[in-house]
């Protein structure tokens, strides 16, 4: 084994522009897969850091709801006439 690790690393050497190729795709790939992961923890795979988080809820509506019901963004509520 000692062997072919050595002889790798001389071919490796001789072709110095495969290797740098071969080590950068290498280093962006693990960057970025290790990036991506640490985001995806962070926002989806952690538990908020409050009492109950199994009883929040997530609250969205449209862009069509928000004219009719929230004409300014004082907290004024308009109800339909």
């Amino acid at each position: 084994m000692l062997n072919d690790l050595r002889y790798g690393f001389q071919m490796l050497a001789k072709n110095l522009g495969f290797t740098a190729v071969a080590v950068l795709s290498l280093a962006l790939g693990i960057g970025a897969n290790t990036a991506i992961f640490s985001l995806i923890n962070a926002v989806m795979l952690k538990m908020l850091p409050v009492k109950q988080p199994e009883h929040l809820v997530l609250l969205s509506w449209s862009e069509q709801v928000w004219r009719t019901m929230l004409p300014s963004m004082r907290g004024t509520l308009c109800r339909d006439k």
